[in-house]
């Protein structure tokens, strides 16, 4: 068995200092394939000033010529394969783990393959996040140890997706709508313009979301 990825921490776009984090909830972003850690840390703006947001790189490459990084490849045999989605996600829990301090809380957002590794690692550790964010992103086929404890737990979930999206295999997303509801807390809305991508009605959505998500709140 091959060891999992390992995420390089220096390669992490924080919206803080670390002497400005303490005790403050956490938002973990977790980009989409041939990415990087800079596409979703522009979203930082538009959501609730009171969560630190880190914003990580995957530890993959996408095969030549697509550029960025990947959390699992989706070319040939093995695409899209669920055991490599759940070692990312395991690499994801692994740095969290060395990096979330004293965070009052540690939430998950995700878009696309960011999506599916951010409900992967709830599912991973369902008593460690207070949510997870899944934008244009599905539920991981196979089961989880852990899949009766997030049932148990039933940790808040918002799933965001467009109706016009034609990268997500339907199957995938029959497969979430029928996974989520009996597992999780879930909210979420289809966008009946919108594809493979985050839009502004999308985006408010999301920071009502947070907002509820405050340890406040």
């Amino acid at each position: 068995m091959s060891p999992d990825p390992v995420l390089d921490p220096a390669a992490v776009r924080w919206s803080a200092a670390p002497a400005d984090r303490g005790r403050r909830p956490l938002l973990v972003m977790v980009h989409g394939y041939g990415s990087d850690e800079n596409d979703l840390f522009a979203l930082a703006p538009h959501l609730p000033a009171e969560y630190v947001v880190a914003a990580v790189r995957a530890p993959l490459t996408p095969r030549f010529p697509t550029p960025g990084w990947s959390w699992y490849p989706i070319e040939g045999l093995n695409g899209r394969d669920p055991h490599a989605a759940t070692a990312s996600a395991r690499a994801l829990t692994a740095w969290i783990d060395a990096e979330r301090g004293d965070a009052a809380s540690v939430g998950l957002l995700g878009f696309s393959q960011g999506g599916v590794i951010a409900i992967e690692a709830l599912r991973l550790r369902p008593d460690d996040y207070a949510f997870a964010v899944t934008l244009s992103g599905y539920a991981n086929p196979g089961d989880l140890d852990t899949d009766a404890e997030l049932a148990e737990r039933r940790p808040p979930v918002f799933w965001g997706r467009g109706a016009l999206d034609d990268v997500i295999p339907p199957a995938l997303v029959a497969h979430t709508a029928q996974w989520l509801p009996g597992r999780v807390d879930l909210s979420g809305r289809v966008y009946p313009d919108l594809g493979h991508a985050v839009s502004a009605e999308e985006l408010r959505d999301v920071a009502t979301f947070l907002h509820k998500q405050l340890p406040s709140a």
